[in-house]
């Protein structure tokens, strides 16, 4: 594996219609006409990520998923418009051309984006030997950009109406606690004793900033050859304005470490693990050294962010319990969101992130 991004054959049910397509793009613009090519960019399980090649030129197309059951949390506009203002202030970000609301062309609402060229590094992790380097060098340009877009000046960006800071840590809790009942497909114990756990403990923010809310590796590119130069990050839906610690919590939520693989195996979606990364404890002290932050209480961010990911998993296998979505993918996920709540039992229960089995 390469870790070169690239997309293949378009799934079963999830084609574009192009007869509707083509002429809305030759409206746009005039180069883009004659024969199209469409394939699709097989990673994530939330929005399609499409790749239309126009006689050699190629631009992305975002669209939300089939069977979408929470339209909120695929808001095309939301996510072409962050990328739009953003773009000036922050050179991470993917140009983008155009936000269609007629859903008549292609059956959703949908957004055009300029194709980055890059390394993704996915769930496979790096090919060959004497890779522990790289993962050092990985991680710390990985966290050192989050950091660095917690720090943008939003308000000089025009993106303080992306979010209501005051009171955010209190709506997340309460708001996920929501999604996850109204995605429920039955009643799972340890999740009801964690969302209790989440209620009862809600800490203050840290600050506000603009966060990504699904920060990892799968969602951000790098220069091809160049591991220590991070160039765009990807999939902007969740952007909002909020506590960063809370979106270092979702990341430290899916950093899985070693012991992590013989409980969870199938699960672990990000190489992590594997050996010259940091653990979790380092992540935090990374962290906290780059921000500046008081990371005390970060067992409970963790928590959270476990929760959070438990939520997002239900509400996608939900789509396919009901045959809202026919993506054979889904079926694994039934029991993945009683096992990260699973694993944020542990954590309150040994009041610790790392050694929890």
């Amino acid at each position: 594996m390469d870790n070169i991004d690239r997309p293949k054959e378009v799934r079963k049910g999830e084609e574009l219609d192009m007869s509707r397509l083509a002429p809305y793009l030759a409206q746009l613009n005039p180069t883009w006409t004659g024969d199209f090519v469409v394939t699709q960019f097989p990673g994530g399980y939330s929005n399609l990520t499409y790749n239309i090649n126009i006689g050699g030129q190629d631009i992305i197309l975002r669209r939300p998923p089939y069977g979408a059951k929470i339209k909120g949390g695929h808001d095309m506009g939301r996510e072409y418009n962050v990328q739009k203002l953003l773009k000036p202030h922050f050179d991470k970000v993917a140009d983008v051309y155009d936000h269609c609301k007629d859903e008549s062309i292609i059956g959703a609402e949908f957004y055009l984006m300029e194709r980055v060229n890059g390394m993704i590094l996915r769930s496979t992790g790096l090919a060959g030997d004497n890779n522990a380097q790289h993962y050092e060098v990985i991680a710390r340009t990985w966290l050192d950009t989050m950091v660095e877009l917690h720090q943008v000046n939003y308000v000089e960006a025009g993106l303080e109406n992306l979010g209501k800071p005051e009171g955010y840590n209190k709506r997340q809790v309460e708001g996920w606690t929501r999604r996850y009942k109204k995605a429920q497909t039955s009643e799972v114990k340890v999740i009801e004793k964690v969302m209790k756990w989440l209620n009862n403990s809600i800490p203050d923010e840290s600050g506000h900033g603009l966060i990504h809310n699904d920060y990892k590796y799968d969602n951000v590119m790098f220069e091809t050859g160049n591991w220590s130069k991070l160039i765009a990050i990807l999939d902007w839906e969740m952007a909002t304005i909020g506590d960063p610690l809370m979106d270092f919590a979702t990341s430290l939520a899916y950093w899985a470490e070693e012991e992590d693989v013989a409980v969870f195996g199938e699960l672990i979606s990000l190489p992590t693990y594997q050996a010259g990364n940091p653990n979790r404890e380092s992540l935090i002290e990374m962290y906290a050294d780059k921000s500046g932050k008081d990371l005390s209480n970060i067992i409970y961010h963790y928590v959270y962010g476990l929760f959070k990911i438990a939520v997002i998993i239900q509400q996608i296998y939900y789509r396919y319990h009901h045959g809202l979505t026919q993506d054979k993918r889904f079926a694994l996920l039934g029991k993945a969101a009683e096992g990260f709540c699973f694993k944020a039992l542990r954590a309150i229960e040994k009041n610790r992130i790392s050694n929890l089995f």
